[in-house]
C-alpha cells in the first residue's frame, strides 16, 4: 500500500535523506505535505518536484514570496506555528516525519498524534521533554511511534518480538565525537572544529551535541521514555567506528546488536516502511574490511553534559524540559562564538541547579519550563 508522508523540516539533513528515499521508492511513497523553517529557496524546490498538497514555512517573512511561486503549481502555503499543525495532521497523510530542530515542533507533533497519525521522530526534543505525555496520548490514540535516529532505531529492531521481562540492559553506543582523544583542557576548542564529526554528516546543533555528549545525555531519556524502562538499564558506550548503533544485554548474559553503515536513510526508510524492509541502492556493510571493533567507558569527568542527561531523568517532571532548553540556548552560543566549548555543560548545570521540579506535569507546564530554562541560561551567558 503506498503511504502518504508529511515531513516537518523538510529543508534539512533528516528531510533531506527522506526525500532520497521517496525517489527510490515511488511507488511506495507519496509526499503529501513539506515544511520548513526559513529555508524557502529548497523548500520550493522540493514542493516543484514532489508536488505536495500543502507547504509550510514557519516564517513569514519569505512567505509572500514563496507562495507567489506555488501557486501555479496549486499548492497551498501555511505558516508559522498554526502551518506547522496543519501539515502535521493532514487529511490522509499516514505518516509525519519529524525532524525541526528544537522545541517547536512539540506541538505539531501532538497534533499529529490526535489525528491519529504514525509519527516518526528524528529530533530529540519531543521524547526529552514530554515523552511519557506523548507515549501516553500515542496509546491512547493507537498510533505507532517510529525512531528515526540510529542508536534508537537499532534498540527498537534489537527488542522486537522479545518481552521485556527478558532484557536486562539497553546499550546505546556513541562514537566520542571528534575529541574523544584529545589531550589536555577543551576550553579552546572553536566552533568549526567541533563541527566536524568523524563518521556522520549533520545539522550544526546535533553535532555539537555530540562533540559535548549531550545527544548521549538526551539518547538515554529518549530510550528510557521510547522503551519504558528504568534508567539504570541504560547505558552508554564509545564505539569509534560507529558500526554498532545500539546493542541490547538479555538476562541470559547474551547480546544482541545491531550492525549498519553510518548513513541515515537506513533508519529512516525502516520507519517508512514498517514492518516491511525494502531494497535500497545503498553500500553494504563489508566486515572483512572492518577487522576490529572497539569500545571504551565515556569519560564524564571531561564530557559532564552525558551525567547531566542521567540526572534530568532521575529528577523527571520538568527537569527534562530544563536541561533541553539550556543545552539549545548554551549550544546557539557557543556557535556565535560568545561563549567557551567547556562553558556548555556549566550553563546547562546552573540552569538545573535553580530549578524547582515539578513532578505531576502537563504539556503547559513544559512550555512554562522551556521558556523559564531558556531566560535563565541567556541570563548566565550574559
Amino acid at each position: 500500500m503506498k503511504r502518504n508522508i508529511s515531513i516537518l523540516g523538510s529543508t534539512g539533513s533528516v528531510g533531506v535523506n527522506t526525500l532520497r528515499i521517496v525517489r527510490t521508492h515511488p511507488r511506495r511513497f507519496s509526499v503529501k505535505a513539506l515544511a520548513a523553517k526559513t529555508n524557502a529557496r529548497r523548500l520550493y524546490d522540493q514542493a516543484r518536484e514532489f508536488k505536495p498538497e500543502c507547504v509550510c514555512l514557519y516564517d513569514e517573512k519569505n512567505a509572500a514570496a514563496l507562495e507567489k511561486k506555488l501557486r501555479p503549481l496549486g499548492i497551498r502555503l501555511v505558516t508559522g506555528d498554526e502551518g506547522l499543525a496543519h501539515v502535521a495532521s493532514l487529511a490522509g497523510v499516514n505518516v509525519a516525519v519529524f525532524a525541526v530542530v528544537g522545541a517547536v515542533g512539540l506541538k505539531p507533533l501532538f497534533e499529529a498524534v490526535k489525528a491519529r497519525k504514525d509519527v516518526a521522530i528524528a529530533n530529540k526534543e519531543p521524547l526529552v521533554m514530554a515523552g511519557s505525555l506523548l507515549m501516553a496520548q500515542a496509546r491512547k490514540n493507537r498510533v505507532a511511534v517510529l525512531p528515526i535516529d540510529s542508536e534508537h532505531s537499532a534498540l527498537w529492531q534489537c527488542l522486537e518480538g522479545y518481552p521485556k521481562e527478558t532484557v536486562k540492559r539497553l546499550i546505546l553506543t556513541s562514537s566520542g565525537g571528534p575529541f574523544r582523544t584529545r589531550k589536555g583542557s577543551l576550553a579552546a576548542i572553536k566552533p568549526s572544529e567541533a563541527l566536524k564529526h568523524p563518521n556522520w554528516k549533520m545539522g550544526p546543533k546535533i553535532t555539537i551535541d555530540s562533540a559535548t555528549l549531550m545527544n548521549k545525555g538526551l539518547e538515554v531519556i529518549e530510550a528510557v521514555n521510547l522503551f519504558d524502562v528504568p534508567l539504570k538499564e541504560v547505558d552508554v558506550l564509545i564505539h569509534p567506528e560507529s558500526i554498532i548503533h545500539s546493542m541490547i544485554e538479555f538476562v541470559d548474559g547474551s547480546h544482541l546488536a545491531h550492525l549498519g553503515i553510518a548513513d541515515m536513510r537506513l533508519p529512516i526508510q525502516y520507519a517508512l516502511s514498517y514492518p516491511e524492509r525494502l531494497v535500497n541502492h545503498l553500500p553494504t556493510l563489508d566486515l572483512v574490511k572492518l577487522k576490529s571493533l572497539h569500545f571504551e567507558r565515556p569519560d564524564k569527568k571531561r564530557f559532564p553534559c552525558l551525567e547531566l542527561g542521567y540526572e534530568a531523568s532521575r529528577r523527571g517532571g520538568t527537569m527534562p524540559a530544563v536541561l533541553n532548553a539550556a543545552n539549545e540556548i548554551a549550544v546557539e552560543a557557543f556557535l556565535n562564538h560568545k561563549i567557551k566549548f567547556t562553558a556548555i555543560a556549566a550553563i546547562i548545570e546552573k540552569t538545573m541547579a535553580r530549578h524547582r521540579v515539578k513532578k505531576q506535569f502537563d504539556l503547559q507546564s513544559v512550555f512554562e519550563a522551556d521558556v523559564w530554562a531558556r531566560q535563565q541560561a541567556i541570563k548566565l551567558i550574559r
